[in-house]
């Protein structure tokens, strides 16, 4: 297994009241040839829906990610991003959460990105984002943006070649972004358009955004502007609170040359947000499922 680890210490559509339609596909039915399926999770450190991590025991943290790793073998994804992802950390049982999922889903291979800055010595807080994948992760790199001093936030990247979209190289981005303001969303966004706005290669950017769909007129309107990238078109999907999801703060955002095949919210309560899976083909390949 290659488990790629960087610690770089640098400097939220309608509301849907509607729970997730509860659904279960079956293991040994892979995702057609074309298709590239994809998924993201806030794991909120292991701590399911406790209070905080830090008042969890190692074992119940280890059996919190097993439970997701159970969830990430079901739905076979080629590619998973992670969120509040920890490394060996005081404050979530001092292991490396990314490294204990990417065995325990049988992902061959993973990266997970820093953007915690506050460093105590034997109180070290890890913490970040990450990509999982079946897939090789070609040239990964991770960003954490260090809009202020509490800003623990970033994205992971990373270029891979999919047979499923045709061997073609394709950037995969793990992003989360600032929970309290909008202008410091608009701002994490902008580092994100630097990094990608002159790319041709086709763009899929997933992960915990902490806004919604009416915010359209900033932060996501900002990405759909330069980054030319899109949601899934149709309203719904719900992820936040996991126990009665109320709005949709996780996306799944691809590039205009790709297509929707399928979309849906997972029913399965691992945090306090709600996993997303998406299954995305190359513009024009005929699809039966939008």
């Amino acid at each position: 297994m290659a488990i790629s680890l960087l610690r770089a210490r640098t400097p939220d559509a309608p509301t849907d009241r509607r729970a997730p339609r509860s659904r279960r596909r079956p293991a040994e039915t892979p995702p057609a040839d074309d298709r590239l399926r994809l998924m993201t999770l806030n794991v909120a450190h292991a701590r399911r829906q406790g209070r905080h991590q830090a008042l969890l025991s190692e074992s119940t943290l280890r059996s919190n990610l097993a439970a997701i790793a159970a969830v990430v073998r079901r739905e076979a994804p080629h590619i998973v991003a992670l969120q509040e992802a920890d490394g060996p950390s005081a404050w979530s049982g001092g292991f490396d959460h990314v490294a204990t999922l990417a065995e325990l889903a049988e992902m061959p291979h993973a990266f997970r990105g820093e953007h915690n800055p506050f460093s105590l010595g034997k109180y070290d807080l890890s913490s970040g984002t990450a990509l999982l994948a079946r897939l090789p992760l070609g040239d990964p790199r991770s960003h954490a943006f260090g809009q202020n001093w509490r800003d623990t936030k970033g994205f992971v990247a990373a270029t891979l070649e999919a047979p499923q979209l045709g061997n073609g190289p394709l950037d995969v981005v793990s992003i989360h972004l600032d929970f309290l303001a909008e202008r410091v969303r608009s701002r994490q966004v902008e580092q994100l358009v630097e990094r990608f706005g002159v790319s041709a290669r086709p763009l899929v950017v997933l992960g915990a955004f902490n806004c919604v769909w009416s915010e359209r007129r900033r932060s996501l309107d900002l990405l759909r502007r330069e980054l030319r990238l899109r949601p899934v078109g149709f309203a719904g999907h719900a992820t936040f609170p996991s126990w009665r999801p109320m709005v949709r703060l996780d996306w799944i955002l691809i590039s205009e040359q790709l297509d929707f095949a399928a979309y849906e919210t997972l029913p399965d309560r691992l945090s306090d947000h709600l996993g997303v899976v998406a299954e995305v083909r190359l513009r024009g390949a005929d699809s039966a499922a939008r």
